[in-house]
């Protein structure tokens, strides 16, 4: 499915094309990037006692200011409630490397594989990010296919199956669908 526009907007819609992913392919788990929780919140909604693992991957601490989390307190409590497992960890794709480039300039193959998956969409290149970041934290197993949210700065408008390697083996990973994300992606991004 490609979606004419990116962005919140496509929420829903993405969310339940995630979920009929989820149950026509058999799959086990869910990783959804959500910054606030509202996102998982509204997955949630869709099946009110889902039979899969749900892992929500938030921007790290600092990503908008130093010592600061987008999350509150209380919405991770109340994931965590739910059964959800949250993570908050660095960004794969740029993380220490953005500091190096920050400091120094220059360009680094993480930036350049993440600007190479936004060729695709934003959402593609964060989907593929949070399925590693679950493996590596070991919220999913291994050889595992799962069906990977994200999207386009908030909300979510991209799903994909992916069977995730650990970073220190990515080019092992594989997107093996891309379920939908929009087909005008933002340039910008």
């Amino acid at each position: 499915m490609y979606w004419h526009t990116s962005g919140t907007d496509m929420t829903q819609d993405t969310l339940q094309l995630a979920a009929a992913a989820l149950r026509d392919r058999e799959l086990n788990s869910a990783v959804i990037a959500s910054n606030t929780g509202e996102t998982v919140l509204r997955f949630l909604a869709l099946d009110p006692e889902p039979q899969w693992d749900i892992i929500c991957i938030t921007h790290q601490v600092g990503y908008i200011a130093p010592g600061q989390i987008e999350m509150s307190v209380d919405m991770r409590q109340k994931l965590v409630d739910c059964g959800v497992k949250v993570l908050t960890t660095s960004h794969l794709f740029s993380g220490v490397v953005r500091g190096v480039r920050n400091a120094f300039g220059g360009l680094y193959p993480g930036e350049i594989m993440a600007q190479t998956l936004k060729m695709l969409s934003p959402g593609v290149k964060v989907a593929v990010e949070i399925a590693i970041s679950a493996l590596d934290a070991g919220l999913i197993e291994f050889g595992r296919e799962v069906i990977a949210v994200a999207g386009t700065r908030r909300g979510a408008d991209t799903a994909c199956v992916v069977r995730p390697s650990h970073s220190n083996a990515v080019f092992d990973t594989r997107v093996l669908e891309v379920v939908c994300r929009p087909r005008y992606g933002d340039p910008a991004q």
